[in-house]
């Protein structure tokens, strides 16, 4: 499904991008959009696989769990090749972030340099099922706000990369992130997922400063209504499932 070459596109592409400015907006806003990190055609590759019973571990029907409208497919740890080089080469760019947010917050940072060995220790601590997903909406389909904690060995970045044209094969959509606000109201940010690019958001919260330091500002995604069309995304966590 990929060549020598495509993987190191994407190195270089993930490479390319301007690290402090996503630093940054990540602080400031708990999420902040990529550059294209897939081609078109990689895009459709990957949305197409949704298909293929043997690539999935699991199937999730949000409206029977309550979790919204539309499915979503746990793939198995045997990820096709652009998935699995997309989470090799983000991972050291996101734990740089991560080791930051956690001594702000005062909180352990068990991330090792290698992501082979984080895994492994989610798998010694009983969290070995693949949590990475491929997900599908359509019409009037919508995902409910929410957090992807699987287990006490957490991650606290993610990103997910749209598949589909917005504005082309689907509109509506939009990628939602609410924050809960100390004593005031919440705070709620759209994105547009264009085709190809990838957002890099806070698994559960981000730093927030105060007068008395650094608190932990709690934050959930989600996805609005689908209007028309279908839309696909790939979900990247670094941390895996209990």
């Amino acid at each position: 499904m990929s060549t020598t070459n495509d993987t190191a596109r994407i190195h270089q592409r993930v490479a390319a991008a301007d690290w402090p400015q996503l630093a940054e907006e990540l602080d400031t806003y708990g999420c902040a959009l990529t550059p294209r990190l897939l081609t078109p055609a990689q895009c459709a590759r990957i949305a197409g696989l949704y298909g293929r019973d043997e690539q999935f571990r699991n199937t999730i029907d949000m409206a029977r769990h309550r979790f919204g409208s539309g499915q979503y497919r746990y793939f198995t740890h045997d990820l096709p090749e652009p998935v699995a080089e997309l989470r090799a080469a983000l991972y050291p760019r996101l734990l740089t972030i991560a080791r930051d947010w956690a001594e702000r917050l005062g909180r352990p940072a068990p991330w090792p340099d290698s992501l082979e060995k984080w895994l492994a220790m989610c798998h010694e601590a009983g969290q070995d099922r693949s949590a990475q997903i491929l997900l599908r909406y359509g019409p009037g389909d919508w995902n409910a706000l929410h957090r992807d904690v699987f287990g006490d060995m957490l991650f606290p970045l993610q990103v997910v990369i749209g598949l589909d044209a917005y504005g082309t094969d689907y509109t509506g959509g939009e990628f939602l992130l609410v924050e809960q606000r100390p004593r005031a109201q919440s705070r709620g940010t759209t994105t547009v997922l264009q085709q190809g690019h990838g957002l890099i958001f806070t698994t559960r919260d981000r730093p927030v400063a105060t007068k008395r330091g650094w608190s932990a500002g709690v934050m959930r995604h989600g996805v609005s209504t689908v209007r028309s069309g279908r839309r696909h995304a790939l979900g990247l966590v670094f941390h895996d499932a209990a």
